[in-house]
């Protein structure tokens, strides 16, 4: 019965590391790469550090992904973040991504 569940898991494990994948290349595509890092800061917050703050937060993903497409002031300081060319679904797929990460 267990040699079942290991192509089950193998599967789901693979399609897990394609979305993230897809997300970071999505995030990489964007001008967010200008000023974000996943690690580090630059002219913005590291992603990790943005994931920590919201992390329990109910609302999270969607208040970033407002962030992310209208932009943002006075959150992490007195360097606004400019409004960014993503539809409402990358914006939404980038703020879930953003959160994922640890």
């Amino acid at each position: 019965m267990k040699l079942y569940l290991l192509p089950l898991v193998a599967v789901a494990a693979l399609t897990a590391a394609h979305t993230a994948n897809a997300d970071e290349a999505l995030f990489k595509s964007k001008p967010c790469i200008a000023c974000h890092a996943i690690d580090t800061k630059l002219v913005g917050p590291a992603l990790k550090e943005v994931a920590a703050k919201y992390a329990d937060q109910e609302g999270a993903a969607e208040l970033l992904a407002g962030h992310i497409k209208n932009g943002s002031s006075g959150v992490w300081g007195p360097i606004p973040m400019p409004p960014n060319a993503v539809t409402d679904e990358e914006a939404t797929q980038l703020a879930e991504w953003i959160l994922t990460l640890k």
